[in-house]
Formats: structure tokens, C-alpha cells, sequence
């Protein structure tokens, strides 16, 4: 039986080149990943999600495997753009501390989707992002404790602790037996890690 969306290796563009495009798809990846998990990716699904034939995605993805690696550079990006770029140009390093733990704890899906990931190490594309997403955090709060007094090894290791409690905190969140915290408690308790974290 012929597929009509693949003719051997080479896919067939059934769909127009215009009904969505590959930010589509990725964006769709990555609801599905904060929604279900990184095994829910398929392409199938996701072009039911999306309303089209799976046609569509063979306009801008050879593979399923390329459309992870497009989504996951996509998640990083944003962490890059929607955190570090607006925390940088923080004078004061203490203040850029507590911004930045501010802006992480409102980062909810990208939150979802880092824990999904920590899940999934063992996925050659999953594990060189999550390395340079960490290295980078790591190196943002290192320089910041550096910059607020702190010697080299007190301020990474301050660092390393600031980042173990956002992991733990997400790790935590993965156990359905815990009770979740209310909007407010939550936000009471990102106002407790910084007063913990964040020196005076």
C-alpha cells in the first residue's frame, strides 16, 4: 500500500508551505512534553493537536528526532531570552539575585519541562542541552555571589546550593503524594528562599 505522505525516503508536501510553521510545531512539542512527557512526542499526536495532516510537518522536519532537537533549542533559547538577558543588565548583584529567583519561580512551563527533562538524561539530545541550561544558570549565580563579596570557592558554592534547591523543589513537585503549595504560599516561599539565599 502507497503512503500518500512519503513516496521511499522522500516526503511528500501535501500541506501549504504557509499553514503553520516549524515554531508551530515546536511550541506544540514542548506543551506536550510539559503535559505528558518527552515519549508523548510523536508526530502523529501532535499533528492531531494541531488540526493537519502529518503532511504539515514534513514541510519543515525531516524526522521526529530533528523536531526534539528544533523544540528543545527552542526551551533554551527562551530560558536565555526570558531570564538571563533581562537579569544582566542588574547593577546590583544582590538585586539581580532576587530578580532572578523571581523570574525563574514565574517560568511555570519552563519549569514542567526542565523537570520532564531531568526524567529523560539518558536522551542524546535531551542531555547536552540540560548540561549547558545548568552550566549557564551555575555561571549566572556564581558571578553574582563573586560580585556581592564572596571568594571564588564560597561563591560557587553558594551557587551549586542556590541551584540544588530550584532542582530539588522541582523533583519534589514530581511526587503526587506531596501536597502542592497555594499561588500564595508559594510565592511566600520564593520570598523565603531569597531572604535565605541572597545575602543582605
Amino acid at each position: 500500500m502507497v503512503d500518500n505522505e512519503r513516496v521511499g525516503a522522500v516526503p511528500v508536501k501535501l500541506e501549504p508551505k504557509n499553514r503553520l510553521s516549524a515554531a508551530d510545531w515546536e511550541q506544540a512539542a514542548l506543551d506536550t512534553m510539559a503535559e505528558s512527557g518527552l515519549n508523548a512526542v510523536a508526530v502523529e499526536s501532535l499533528a492531531r493537536r494541531l488540526g493537519v495532516t502529518k503532511g504539515s510537518f514534513y514541510w519543515h522536519f525531516p524526522t521526529r528526532e530533528a523536531l526534539i532537537k528544533a523544540a528543545l533549542e527552542r526551551w533554551e533559547q527562551s530560558d536565555v531570552d526570558e531570564v538571563m538577558v533581562r537579569v544582566d543588565p542588574i547593577a546590583d548583584p544582590r538585586e539581580r539575585l532576587r530578580d532572578l529567583f523571581r523570574r525563574v519561580s514565574r517560568e511555570m512551563q519552563s519549569h514542567v519541562i526542565y523537570a520532564t527533562l531531568m526524567q529523560s538524561l539518558d536522551n542524546a539530545l535531551v542531555r547536552p542541552v540540560m548540561a549547558r541550561v545548568s552550566q549557564r544558570r551555575l555561571d549566572v549565580l556564581t558571578l553574582a555571589y563573586r560580585q556581592a563579596g564572596f571568594e571564588r570557592q564560597e561563591a560557587a558554592y553558594r551557587a551549586r546550593l542556590a541551584y540544588s534547591a530550584y532542582t530539588g523543589f522541582l523533583q519534589l513537585s514530581l511526587q503526587p503524594s506531596l501536597p502542592r503549595l497555594g499561588h500564595d504560599e508559594f510565592e511566600r516561599y520564593v520570598e523565603h528562599v531569597i531572604k535565605t539565599l541572597v545575602p543582605a
